[in-house]
């Protein structure tokens, strides 16, 4: 059986990588199954270490098959060069978007000859295809945000504040097996779900108010990302039919998602089909979700040109603001497949609901 290791090092033969130093946490996690912090891990041809101290030996022994634990007591850079040494490596890459520049002068100062050689997005390359275990584990995340919706339907009310609901939920999510929020969780109402990104505040929701919810859960490392806008009463004509321009956009990338199709295209799809209302959003449409709430592949980057691939997870998430009135985002989970996409958030959305 091919593990995500052996994966890996196919890809660093093929980019002609002797040696690499993943410092990224959860790229450490991705490849060794390691679920601590202040870790590393060395890998070459022939050999993979993962470094830690003696805080985490015990835990990396229960997590960890196909690396060698190595502790460290001066220093993770330090215990690498002294694992690089044998080998007379010449040069080794290093994770350049995870280093500030302080960690690079360590890193150069400690290796010293050895050359350092910058690479980018090379674990979060093999990531963006998520094998089974990993679909299963996203699925259950969602499962349990799809929960905390149907829950919100029976505890939302007028003359509640928007924190107080974004704490109940966040409760939910951990008594239902969730060990985190994948982020700071939006409850946006009446004037405020104008912002896309409006963290919950003190405002008190108001009847006829439209409140949207954006918010995940991590469970057992993998993240989920929903977002569904209801109204507490009566909202008025207009955000009733700028949520069915919504729904009907989100509806739009869903059929439109498969493989080869790229992140540009959704992009372009769905703010097409708001546009010829008369509206706008002025983010992207999505972002792959994994391990990371915001990774490849997307309508974002580099990305936008790249088509979608069986195993990508991605976001549909078409929304329209209007300052004073309020705002509607909708947003689903999409397993890319074969043949087209599974839509793995089930959250009702098909008309407003008006509590």
């Amino acid at each position: 059986m091919t593990t995500r290791l052996d994966r890996f090092r196919e890809m660093l033969m093929y980019q002609r990588i002797p040696a690499i130093l993943i410092t990224n946490e959860k790229n450490v996690t991705y490849l060794s199954g390691f679920t601590g912090d202040e870790s590393a891990l060395l890998i070459t041809a022939t050999q993979a270490y993962l470094i830690t101290d003696s805080r985490y030996t015990v835990q990396a022994a229960a997590e960890v098959t196909a690396f060698e634990i190595v502790e460290q007591q001066q220093g993770i850079y330090q215990r690498a060069q002294e694992l690089a040494f044998p080998a007379q490596l010449t040069d080794i890459s290093f994770e350049a978007n995870d280093l500030s520049y302080a960690d690079f002068q360590q890193l150069q100062t400690v290796f010293g000859s050895i050359k350092l050689v910058p690479a980018t997005g090379l674990v979060e390359q093999q990531r963006e295809v998520k094998d089974q275990q990993e679909i299963e584990l996203i699925k259950k995340a969602i499962q349990i945000t799809d929960a905390t919706f149907e829950y919100l339907l029976g505890y939302v009310q007028a003359g509640m504040t928007e924190a107080n609901i974004a704490t109940e939920m966040e409760y939910f999510m951990r008594q239902h097996g969730a060990t985190g929020s994948s982020f700071t969780t939006i409850v946006a109402s009446g004037y405020r779900s104008a912002l896309p990104h409006g963290s919950a505040s003190n405002k008190v929701i108001q009847t006829g108010d439209l409140v949207t919810f954006d918010f995940g859960c991590y469970y057992q490392g993998y993240t989920s990302d929903l977002t569904r806008t209801i109204a507490v009463g009566d909202p008025g004509v207009e955000a009733k039919k700028i949520y069915q321009i919504v729904l009907e956009a989100n509806q739009a990338v869903i059929a439109a998602s498969k493989p080869g199709v790229t992140g540009g295209q959704i992009n372009d799809l769905a703010h097409a089909y708001v546009q010829k209302y008369g509206y706008d959003f002025g983010h992207g449409t999505g972002h792959g979700i994994g391990l990371g709430i915001h990774e490849g592949p997307g309508a974002w980057g580099h990305y936008k040109a790249q088509g979608l691939v069986a195993g990508n997870v991605v976001t549909d998430e078409p929304g329209i603001y209007l300052a004073g009135l309020g705002g509607v985002r909708i947003e689903d989970d999409l397993l890319i497949t074969s043949t087209g996409c599974e839509v793995l958030t089930q959250a009702p959305k098909d008309e407003l609901i008006i509590l």
